[in-house]
């Protein structure tokens, strides 16, 4: 591990491994068998009724009182049979529609939906602890990175500066890195210090 930064897990990266993404079947949970049962069908009918294939059996249903509305008109007397222009089925077909299933069907498509929007509720709050733990892993980031600045900052200035890196290294002595010893002065081939005059020989 680096000396330079320490590294601080978000407890949020933990927890997210050991969970399973929300389903609106988790919802169904529930303190009593009653309450999961009421829970399941409700969301059965709330899913299956937002279908195309509900949306025809309504409008056949729709339909069904259709003949009965326009053997009321001259024109159409006598075109549709007697069993489908009866009073009792248009009763039977009004009942349904706007009895039946607006008082039973609305209540439990708004339970339906109470279940659907607990889990997203859950996914919502699941995705702002996410955000939360991305947020300080890039603190984090920022924080090592800037450390590693001043470290880089700190070696530049003693590289330009001809300081040594290390607090700790030794001074190197002035004839040599260290470990070298000091030269002497540069000798001529014949044993003369060079820069020495040559002797004067008397006459």
């Amino acid at each position: 591990m680096s000396s330079l930064f320490e590294h601080h897990v978000h407890p949020r990266i933990a927890q997210r491994r050991a969970e399973t993404p929300t389903k609106v079947a988790e919802q169904h949970k529930a303190d009593t068998a009653y309450q999961r049962f009421n829970k399941k069908l409700a969301v059965a009918i709330t899913t299956n009724v937002g279908t195309m294939t509900s949306a025809y059996i309504f409008c056949v249903l729709a339909l069904l009182s259709l003949p009965a509305v326009l053997s009321a008109f001259s024109v159409f007397s006598g075109v549709f049979p007697a069993p489908i222009i009866k009073a009792s089925l248009i009763a039977l077909i009004a009942w349904i529609a706007q009895t039946f299933l607006q008082l039973v069907l609305l209540p439990i498509i708004i339970v339906g939906q109470n279940v659907q929007a607990e889990a997203s509720d859950k996914r919502a709050e699941a995705t702002y602890e996410d955000a939360d733990a991305v947020l300080h892993e890039a603190l984090q980031i920022q924080s090592h990175l800037e450390a590693q600045d001043a470290a880089i900052e700190r070696i530049l200035a003693m590289v330009l500066g001809g300081e040594p890196i290390y607090a700790d290294a030794p001074p190197a002595p002035a004839g040599g890195p260290a470990g070298t010893p000091a030269a002497g002065p540069a000798e001529d081939d014949d044993g003369r210090a060079s820069g020495e005059p040559l002797p004067v020989s008397p006459s």
